[in-house]
């Protein structure tokens, strides 16, 4: 089999590694990242207590929509009607769905699972005067927040948790500092940054699939070699990247 380095965590994280079996491949888990909860501050709280005074939420991430769908949970038995989400990419629209049963309006076709997609939306091109919400962790881009912010919009902020990084653990830790791998993931910028810390030359040099454009130039600056773009961050398109290379 093939070893594939991976570093999504979570329940994403194992979805990942089932479709890289599929492809016949070994995936491991590095475990670099994990999230932890930040409790919520009474101008936090009060947010939360004010949602019907919104006309949208925008989440950023899966773990953005769990913690937020708990953070609702406990103080809100049903939801505000007509509240409008906004969701970055498939896997926060289906966690949403899943948590709190809503739709989520998604990137336009074409336009990418990040921050820049989604502020394509019609209904976010036009946001001036309109109170909106912002769910996501401590730190990360801050491109959601200028953007609307500069279209007019009344932005305001909800953190829920922080992000805690580590580094990988043996034999994983050997692996990568010997390049002793097929293909290394990666589909955050935050975990390539921290990663570029602790790779060699070698594994500088190994095949790094990530899952967009502005990921494989953050890549090149910070020395790695050998990109390859993935059509995107599902689960499929990672493997079928993977799949490519090999067959390459």
């Amino acid at each position: 089999m093939t070893r594939v380095l991976i570093t999504r965590p979570g329940e994403r994280g194992a979805v990942l590694a089932q479709a890289l079996r599929a492809a016949g491949c070994e995936p491991v888990a590095l475990d670099v990242l994990a999230f932890e909860p930040v409790a919520l501050s009474p101008a936090a709280r009060a947010l939360v207590l004010d949602l019907d005074a919104f006309q949208g939420v925008i989440v950023v991430s899966p773990q953005a929509g769990v913690s937020l769908a708990e953070a609702i949970g406990s103080y809100w038995p049903q939801l505000p009607q007509r509240l409008r989400f906004y969701a970055v990419g498939q896997a926060t629209a289906a966690t949403l769905h899943q948590e709190l049963g809503v739709p989520c309006v998604l990137p336009p076709a074409g336009a990418g699972e990040h921050s820049e997609g989604l502020l394509e939306a019609p209904s976010l091109r036009a946001v001036a005067g309109k109170r909106l919400l912002l769910a996501r962790g401590e730190g990360g881009r801050e491109v959601l927040a200028e953007q609307l912010t500069a279209r007019g919009a009344q932005l305001d902020t909800l953190t829920l948790y922080r992000r805690c990084y580590r580094q990988p653990a043996p034999p994983a830790a050997t692996w990568l500092a010997q390049g002793d791998y097929a293909a290394l993931v990666v589909t955050s910028g935050e975990i390539l940054q921290h990663l570029a810390t602790g790779c060699g030359q070698i594994a500088l040099n190994q095949p790094l699939i990530v899952s967009s454009g502005r990921l494989a130039t953050l890549a090149r600056q910070l020395g790695f070699g050998s990109l390859h773009v993935a059509s995107g961050p599902a689960p499929e398109a990672l493997a079928a990247a993977v799949t490519a290379l090999r067959a390459s």
